[in-house]
Formats: C-alpha cells, sequence, structure tokens
C-alpha cells in the first residue's frame, strides 16, 4: 500500500529508487427492506483513489483524492472529479456506513515533525469529499490506515516514525486526539534478505524501526501490525471501551532476517493469515489463534513465478472474498501473482498477470469480485482485469486510466 517522502539518506532503498524508487476487500452494502432493484440498480459505485502530490518511490503527479465511478458490468472506471487536495494521501478507508473516508498524509511537516490524518464527510449522492478535520498521525510519514469493525477507532502506521496509534472517531465523522500510541523499539534486521530471489539487489528499510501495516482482526479483538525494519509482525489486545492497546502474550513473532514484513491480509474464516515481505518477495502463512493473538507460521513461498531471478519488491498482498486464492503485487517485475488457497490455508502458485503499467503500489476488487484494478505509480495509471471465479486468473480488460501517481484504490461500502 505502501510509501513516504524522502527525508534523508536513512531511508535508503526509497532514495535510491528515486534515483534509478487496508485495507480490506469491500463488499457490496446489502438491500434493507425497503429497498427495490430499481433502486439499486440506480445506485452510483463510487471508488476514491489516493495518490502522491510528492515523489516518492517515483513521481508525485498526483493532487490529492480523486472520485471515480465504476461501471459492474465492464469494470469502466470513469474520473470524476478532483475531491479533494491534501498531501499524499497515499492511504485511504471508508468507515462501514459510507458516511466518512479517510486519507493518511504521508508527510513529515505537520506541527513541523508528524505526519497527519485527515477527515472527510461523504455526500452518497454525489460523492463529493467535505473536509472534517486533520490531526497528527503522531509519527513521520504514516504509510497505512484502518479501522475498526464498528467505525469508532482508526488506526495508523508511521513508516517514518516507527510507532502506531490509535485514533477514536468522532459522532460527527471528525478525528479526536490519539487515545493510544505505540513506538517500536529494539533492532534491525539486516539490508539483504534471507530469502531474496537469486541475483537481488533489494534492499529497503533496515535502518530503523518502520511502521508498514496495521489491521484487526475478524474478531475485532487484536491489532496486528508489520514492522518492515524489525522484521517483526507485533499483535496487540485492543480495548474497545477505551481505544488503549495492550501487547498479546506473545508480543510479536519474527520474520527471516531482512526479508521485509510490509502488509497483511486475513482469510475470511478469520485463522489464517498472510504476509508479504518486500525485500524477500515472499508470503509467509501463518495459522491465527483468535482467543490469543498468536501466530504460528506455517509456510513461505515466493511471491513471484516460479525461476525468477534479480530484483524485485512486493507492496501488496488481498485475498478473495470467497477465500479461494490470495494475491500479490510484484513491483519492478510489474506483475500480479494468483495462489490457490489449500484445504488447510497453504498456498500454490497459479498463474500470473502483468500490470500494464510500472510499479504497482496497491490494488483491490471491486464490490461483485468480478474486476481487479491496479494502482501503477510509475506509469500514472490504472488498469483493469477480469476475474476469472473458477481459477482465480486476471485477464486484462484492455482498459487504462490516466492519473498521476496513484497509490490507494478502495470502493465506498
Amino acid at each position: 500500500m505502501p510509501e513516504c517522502n524522502p527525508m534523508s539518506d536513512a531511508m535508503s532503498r526509497r532514495t535510491f529508487l528515486q534515483g534509478s524508487a487496508a485495507t480490506a476487500i469491500a463488499h457490496a452494502i446489502p438491500a434493507s427492506a425497503n429497498q427495490t432493484a430499481s433502486s439499486l440498480s440506480r445506485r452510483k459505485l463510487f471508488a476514491y483513489l489516493g495518490t502522491y502530490t510528492s515523489a516518492v518511490d517515483g513521481g508525485g503527479n498526483g493532487k490529492g483524492i480523486y472520485l471515480f465511478e465504476a461501471d459492474p458490468s465492464t469494470g469502466a472506471l470513469k474520473q470524476i472529479k478532483l475531491a479533494a487536495s491534501t498531501p499524499n494521501p497515499s492511504s485511504l478507508a471508508a468507515s462501514p456506513s459510507g458516511e466518512y473516508l479517510y486519507a493518511v498524509n504521508e508527510i513529515a511537516t505537520y506541527q513541523g515533525h508528524t505526519g497527519s490524518v485527515s477527515a472527510f464527510a461523504v455526500n452518497r449522492e454525489t460523492g463529493d469529499l467535505t473536509p472534517l478535520n486533520t490531526v497528527s498521525s503522531e509519527g513521520s510519514l504514516p504509510a497505512h490506515l484502518s479501522l475498526d469493525a464498528t467505525g469508532k477507532y482508526l488506526f495508523a502506521a508511521n513508516y517514518g516514525g516507527g510507532s502506531i496509534a490509535v485514533l477514536p472517531i468522532q459522532k460527527d465523522g471528525s478525528l479526536g486526539a490519539a487515545t493510544d500510541v505505540h513506538a517500536d523499539t529494539g533492532n534491525v534486521g539486516p539490508t539483504t534478505a534471507t530469502n531474496a530471489p537469486p541475483g537481488s539487489f533489494a534492499f529497503s528499510g533496515h535502518d530503523a524501526p518502520h511502521a508498514h501495516n496495521i489491521i484487526i482482526d475478524t474478531n475485532n479483538k487484536f491489532v496486528l501490525q508489520t514492522d518492515l525494519g524489525q522484521d517483526r509482525i507485533y499483535v496487540y489486545s485492543f480495548d474497545a471501551a477505551s481505544g488503549k492497546l495492550t501487547p498479546a502474550a506473545t508480543p510479536y513473532v519474527s520474520l527471516p532476517p531482512g526479508d521485509g514484513p510490509r502488509h497483511l491480509a486475513f482469510h475470511p474464516n478469520g485463522r489464517w493469515l498472510y504476509s508479504i515481505q518486500e525485500e524477500s518477495s515472499t508470503l509467509a502463512f501463518f495459522s491465527y489463534d483468535g482467543s490469543t493473538g498468536a501466530l504460528a507460521s506455517q509456510q513461505t513461498i515466493s511471491a513471484l513465478p516460479p525461476g525468477f531471478t534479480g530484483t524485485s519488491f512486493t507492496s501488496e498482498v488481498q485475498v478473495s472474498a470467497d477465500g479461494k486464492f490470495v494475491y500479490a503485487a510484484n513491483r519492478l517485475h510489474d506483475s500480479i501473482t494468483v495462489f490457490k488457497v489449500g484445504l488447510k490455508g497453504e498456498l500454490t502458485y497459479a498463474g500470473e498477470a502483468a500490470t500494464r503499467g510500472d510499479y504497482p503500489r496497491q490494488f483491490t476488487t471491486d464490490p461483485t469480485g468480478k474486476f481487479l484494478y491496479v494502482c501503477n505509480q510509475r506509469s500514472d495509471n490504472l488498469t483493469s482485469f477480469r476475474i476469472d471465479r473458477e481459477s482465480g486468473l486476471l485477464k486484462f480488460t484492455g482498459q487504462y486510466v490516466p492519473v498521476g501517481s496513484p497509490s490507494c484504490l478502495i470502493f465506498l461500502p
């Protein structure tokens, strides 16, 4: 997903690439008793796109958050307007009701030293966004945000600051000051990944702790967070009454040194978790105990096609809504790899599709589950693919949508 302004030589891989570089699948809204089929058919399918407004791992050609309307029959995306001008909204999240939209501002200049998170009210008829407020993310360069199941709390991961924050959501949708902040401490891993492909020169983010992704489990009980620099997945017990996080009995699990865990995705059954590693280009499968938050490693495989050699950086991982497939994005290789989920959660390579663009930072599916959309940051476009529901494989629709430095696309619930 995914994501920072270049700050210093310490951010080595990002600076190097510039010189050379959920969050979750959306679900359709169920019809209520008084809704007719015709009213549902007339409902517009809105999507919001966050972009980079200053250069990060490539161009900064975006202007903020863009509003799109999707055609659920063809997958076509129509750009409606620039809905909000805000700096580096690289990660977006919508409230469960679809009434509010939240965006990180991946900067380090808010109040002189932190990043920020901005809140917007959504007009469900037009898709227009009305700014509500902006608050500190309690760390620099926030790279990801997500919400709890109730829509009462927002979680932010600060890449540059190596910290996470819990932000309460007020009754009007605006954000309050953080109820809790945790900073990652401890040693960092090596710059060379343990499981890198043959001939890989990938290196990134092992100069300091870097919180990269934060999600809550399907029971709304535990919060999980990756730290790319420390090669760890942290687990916290979440108190929904106070908005506080407490380290779980086993507070973290470690990934192989240098592999760099980036993003996480739960299987719909809530018992399996998949982690994608940025420098090693691997997928790790864990079994998950929802009563304790404990993770147990089950499998690690390459996120790239069999036989790949050279350098690539993964970005996003998602599980299909039916739980049958896992999708992984590979930057530099510029592909989406498809994996079949076995009876015990294990992954088997099924195929791949070229993204038809450069540097896929994030992808998502539409609420129908028919189409997958890719944010190709460096080629300034979105591409779309039809999903074969039986095989999970992707077929390019032939549609390119031009937009500057796309980073994150989400559909309104």
